[in-house]
């Protein structure tokens, strides 16, 4: 791997909750400027996967490396200043604080040198209605625009990957279209993506490559255009079978 770039690489991940193996041998990676889909139903392990990679979770095997940097060496906050940025299920913000609030706290955690009134000016560029919100607490946002206050906190610490966890969840249709066209967006910018999504279809359109995970364990893998080709992917996902696919059956609260 050159080391300039900042590819993420994924070898072997074992991550155990107690007695149970949530996530067993996975592999995948990450490189710079793409979008990877990380696919599968509740309970399949991708929301551990995110929480491995970030040190939230510690895992019991495996490698986790950023460039040359072994993130399982690394705590959290650490990980951020790296250049790794999260955005997590269920958006976790500060709903009593402000918009604003929440923006700063988002460039405090990140890279170090973040110019704060560049960085407010890229994300209102992005997210219009975060400057019009500037001042109101996040709890009174919209779930769309609380999603949107998720994803521009994150953006404020820089990331050079940013790592999504079902940003599309509870949102309507019309919102979840206008996401994934920021998305997309920050593909254009050069924004590396690693999106755990339930919307299947949404997250295959923008994503390059696709992993499938099932009971903690990756069952299938390829490009985008594979993965929706796939009559496992149609059959479980995309409604193009008559009963259950076979990636589904794991149901849960995590993902």
């Amino acid at each position: 791997m050159n080391g300039d770039r900042f590819d993420l690489v994924v070898r072997g991940l074992t991550v155990r909750y107690g007695p149970i193996l949530a996530v067993r041998d996975v592999s995948f990676e990450v490189r710079a400027g793409e979008v990877v889909a990380l696919l599968g139903a509740n309970g399949a392990g991708k929301s551990t996967t995110l929480g491995a990679v970030m040190g939230l979770v510690r895992p019991v095997g495996g490698a986790i490396r950023c460039g040359p940097h072994d993130l399982r060496t690394m705590a959290t906050e650490d990980i951020v200043r790296l250049g790794v940025g999260l955005v997590p299920e269920r958006r976790r913000l500060f709903t009593r604080l402000t918009v604003a609030e929440n923006l700063r706290l988002g460039a405090r955690a990140g890279r170090d040198g973040s110019d704060l009134a560049a960085q407010l000016d890229t994300v209102f560029e992005l997210f219009p209605v975060l400057q019009r919100r500037y001042r109101s607490p996040a709890g009174t946002l919209s779930g769309g625009e609380q999603q949107m206050l998720a994803i521009a906190r994150a953006l404020m610490g820089r990331p050079r990957i940013l790592l999504l966890d079902e940003p599309s969840l509870g949102l309507a249709p019309r919102v979840v279209e206008e996401l994934f066209g920021l998305l997309a967006t920050l593909r254009s910018q050069g924004v590396t993506l690693l999106l755990v999504e339930q919307n299947v279809g949404a997250a295959l359109e923008l994503a390059d490559r696709g992993y499938v995970l099932r009971s903690g364990e990756i069952v299938l893998s390829g490009s985008a255009g594979e993965l929706l080709g796939s009559p496992e992917v149609v059959g479980a996902y995309l409604g193009g079978g008559g009963g259950p696919g076979p990636l589904e059956g794991m149901a849960g609260s995590t993902g």
